[in-house]
């Protein structure tokens, strides 16, 4: 962490405006209270370094990634590395063997395409409000939309606000953007915190289907996340529609939250693996500093 690093985080903090101030202030701490030590970052975007130039530019003129890099740069990266890992760990078999697609739902979420251990595809973009509908991110929504609002008299502040604060999950149910609030409400017969689940649902539902069709098939599924570990609801309705793939619940193994949910004859192995972001922080940064001793 250099000074040169640490200008870099905050020079980005508009791209990551939830992120970026926030662990700009824990690392001048650490600085500050170990000046002895070294300090490392890790960055959620790293592991999709691998997406190929077809999946991270986006049909805009080329001009702009020359100039400004706006490109798809992906988040959550760091829990679908372990996740992905952790998985293959537990079945015992090498990573590149399988098409995996990672699910990390939770208030924030995103859905990772991994062949060959490799990330692909990854639902965020140029920054993490792409993609899926989220807690409080209203995710992916015709650009145009935004210009709209603006003629009509909306501040580009206010226009943000409803992106990152009050869209998504929070924005559609009306209520919260917690989902066992409105799993609550959906089961008082609350329309709005069913609608917010249809819609939850659905996109996670697309952007399985789409990334399938990226690596030409799935053969194992993972949730993790807050959502994706412990809303055994969710994932009997995401999982629905997929039996065309071969993918086979198990309900009580569902119910129970267990590590393996899949049905012994499904054709894609469905996992429930809990992230461990703070452990795959601590790998990096060891495998770091081993390789800046190796140099020395």
């Amino acid at each position: 962490m250099t000074a040169e690093v640490v200008k870099d985080i905050e020079d980005l903090s508009d791209l990551a405006p939830l992120h970026n101030p926030a662990n700009l202030c824990g690392i001048r701490a650490a600085q500050k209270v170990f000046p002895g030590l070294p300090n490392s970052a890790v960055f959620d975007t790293s592991f999709h370094q691998t997406l190929p130039p077809k999946a991270y530019l986006y049909g805009l003129p080329y001009e702009l990634y020359e100039k400004y890099r706006i490109r798809k740069y992906g988040f959550h990266g760091i829990s679908h590395k372990y996740v992905s890992r952790k998985a293959a760990e537990i079945l015992k078999e090498n990573i590149k063997d399988f098409k995996i697609l990672s699910c990390h739902l939770g208030s924030g979420a995103s859905i990772c395409a991994i062949e060959n251990g490799k990330s692909v595809e990854i639902s965020m973009g140029f920054t993490p409000l792409d993609g899926l509908m989220m807690g409080t991110r209203a995710g992916s929504f015709d650009p145009e939309i935004v210009l709209y609002l603006l003629k009509k008299g909306y501040s580009q502040d206010d226009v943000e606000d409803m992106m990152l604060r009050r869209g998504g999950l929070k924005g559609i149910s009306q209520a919260s953007n917690d989902v066992r609030e409105l799993r609550d409400d959906e089961l008082q017969g609350k329309p709005q915190s069913e609608l917010a689940f249809e819609m939850f649902v659905y996109r996670v539902q697309r952007f399985i289907g789409s990334y399938a069709a990226v690596m030409g098939g799935v053969e194992l599924l993972i949730f993790t996340g807050g959502i994706g570990e412990k809303a055994y609801y969710l994932r009997k309705r995401i999982c629905e529609k997929h039996g065309y793939m071969g993918l086979k619940l198990d309900a009580r193994k569902n119910r129970a939250n267990e590590t393996v949910i899949s049905s012994p004859d499904s054709e894609v192995i469905v996992m429930v693996i809990p992230t461990d972001e703070e452990l795959q922080i601590a790998r990096e940064c060891y495998a770091l500093e081993r390789a800046l001793e190796t140099a020395r």
